[in-house]
């Protein structure tokens, strides 16, 4: 991976619908939204079935309308095939347990809070991801890492 991020903000994908017109504005074309979510986060989670499904020119765009520090992060599966970039970890599930934390409509912020803090102490990037996308839960987790100096 070549993000020198400690903590990563983000979301499973970056198309929600409930975003338009709170987080993207309403006349952003939807080929301008990676972009956008680009400018608040550092990375995405992909499905295996979103990730693979995309093509060799999907991935090039989205490789190129995002910046050298975000980091695309698909669900592994059998059969699936990305391209080989330092910008897209292909995610085990012993993976995503030592390196992702969930984050719910209603964060335990404390517990987010030990887990930044463990990190930190290894040097080892964490990734905060909302599946649901969550803006709110978002946004208290990006407050707390800031208060917490990353």
């Amino acid at each position: 991976m070549k993000s020198n991020v400690l903590i990563h903000l983000g979301a499973e994908d970056w198309m929600h619908a409930a975003w338009r017109g709170r987080f993207y504005p309403d006349d952003l074309p939807d080929e301008w939204l990676l972009s956008y979510y680009n400018t608040q986060f550092k990375t995405v989670f992909l499905s295996s079935r979103k990730g693979g499904a995309a093509g060799t020119q999907d991935w090039s765009n989205w490789l190129s309308d995002t910046l050298e520090d975000f980091v695309f992060i698909v669900e592994n599966s059998d059969g699936l095939q990305v391209p080989s970039s330092d910008r897209i970890l292909v995610a085990s599930p012993d993976w995503l347990v030592r390196h992702v934390y969930w984050l719910d409509d209603a964060p335990d912020l404390r517990a987010l809070a030990r887990r930044i803090a463990e990190h930190a102490a290894t040097g080892v990037s964490l990734f905060v991801i909302s599946r649901e996308g969550g803006l709110d839960a978002l946004q208290r987790a990006q407050t707390l890492r800031e208060v917490m100096g990353y």
